[in-house]
């Protein structure tokens, strides 16, 4: 079970981001604060959700949190400041556009770029250790799948419909026979003589 928050008596923000390791498209984040009570039984880290399960609960999320938002960065920039930057832009981003200002910061992972003057502690795995974390986690990860889903029929050859811009075998495969197109991180040298 999901522990509801780190400190029950200071507004907490959980932060998590989702697609560092795309091939393609931007990398999301979101920032949410939910209240020292929410529980619900499928609440978990996304990556041990199904599609179905994350939809079922990011409407949840977005009514019964106190604050929520979500931030993002394009490829163009992920290649220009790198990938590790673009994240903790990414999650500033989100942190910028909440309602409520949060006094505490749970980050998902083990480093962070700190915020304002905001107190925040990385936690590794935290989506799956705090329910504001793993909340994040599936608001950033359903934001960015339906954005990969938009972009899909751009260039469906690619099929981020299916994988949402990862390096699966499809999406290898589109890229040698293709080439790369302007959604791709080029400064991830994926190109075709490297398959």
């Amino acid at each position: 079970m999901l522990r509801p928050y780190l400190y029950k008596t200071k507004t907490e923000a959980g932060v998590d981001e989702a697609g560092r390791g795309c091939y393609a498209g931007p990398v999301f984040a979101a920032a949410v604060i939910l209240p020292k009570d929410f529980f619900h039984p499928l609440l978990n880290d996304s990556k041990l959700l199904s599609a179905k399960q994350r939809e079922e609960l990011r409407p949840v999320i977005e009514k019964e949190s106190l604050a929520f938002a979500v931030g993002e960065v394009c490829n163009n920039e992920i290649d220009t400041i790198n990938i590790l930057q673009a994240s903790y832009k990414a999650m500033h981003l989100a942190l910028d556009k909440l309602e409520k200002q949060p006094v505490q910061l749970l980050i998902d992972g083990n480093r962070f770029l700190p915020y304002k003057n905001i107190k925040h502690k990385c936690i590794v795995k935290g989506d799956s250790i705090y329910a504001s974390i793993a909340a994040a986690s599936i608001l950033a990860k359903t934001y960015r799948d339906e954005y990969m889903s938009t972009i899909h029929k751009e260039y469906s050859h690619y099929g981020w419909d299916k994988n949402k811009g990862y390096g699966t075998f499809t999406h290898r495969k589109a890229i040698e026979q293709n080439g790369l197109c302007k959604y791709h991180r080029k400064s991830f040298n994926i190109f075709a003589e490297e398959l």
